[in-house]
């Protein structure tokens, strides 16, 4: 049984039950909200393990939600939407979605961003040592190994793999990198941003032109795998 429980928060009922079977099928509990206020007073009342919220609410934005949820919610929440443009999506990882998934959407697909969301929060509430593949980090040794091999990273480049590895699966914006790392007088430098995700790459990476860790998601940022 997974019994992680999932906050849903949309106004459309079918998508409200859809996601509900879909879920208690595979063993989640649910919890159903259908707008902003009622979501949020859930949210504080019992905060769940994930949440999935949509964009389009009748009494708030879903991008206003999100904000207010981000200042004392820490774990997963998954964008579900019928907007696909690069803005609101862009916006939507900024303001600290964990992940976002446009309707009409597979509910493999959609288990699967939910397990994802669902690891990460579990690394970062289990121990200190986390394990990714051929990768393994010391949160507090700040050390990284490679097949058991402790790699040699700069600082910098510790904080960076680190900030990846804590949101393994999430896609992190250029600026939201750019921010947690540097801060945010350098938002805009994402040409700064890309050459030290070149060396990191060549650290980590078998084959640094056919990363299988960090991943490019053209125009938005780069996601850890």
């Amino acid at each position: 049984m997974n019994k992680a429980e999932i906050l849903i928060i949309d106004d459309e009922p079918q998508i409200r039950k859809l996601l509900e079977i879909t879920l208690e099928s595979n063993d989640y509990a649910v919890r159903l909200a259908e707008n902003a206020k009622q979501g949020l007073q859930m949210a504080a009342n019992h905060p769940p393990e994930l949440i999935l919220l949509d964009l389009g609410l009748p009494d708030k934005s879903g991008h206003e939600l999100l904000k207010e949820l981000r200042q004392w919610y820490s774990k997963g929440i998954i964008i579900l939407s019928v907007i696909d443009n690069e803005e609101d999506i862009v916006k939507a990882l900024d303001n600290g979605a964990t992940d976002y998934l446009t309707k009409p959407f597979r509910s493999a697909e959609l288990l699967a961003r939910i397990r994802a969301a669902l690891r990460r929060t579990a690394t970062l509430e289990s121990v200190s040592v986390a394990s990714f593949g051929d990768l393994s980090i010391d949160y507090a040794a700040r050390t990284v190994k490679l097949n058991e091999e402790v790699l040699k990273l700069t600082n910098t480049e510790y904080n960076l793999l680190a900030l990846f590895m804590k949101n393994e699966g999430r896609v992190l914006t250029h600026q939201f990198i750019l921010k947690e790392i540097w801060g945010v007088a350098y938002q805009t430098e994402t040409q700064y941003l890309r050459v030290f995700i070149g060396t990191l790459r060549k650290k980590i990476e078998a084959d640094f032109h056919r990363p299988k860790h960090l991943i490019t998601i053209s125009g938005v940022g780069y996601r850890f795998e």
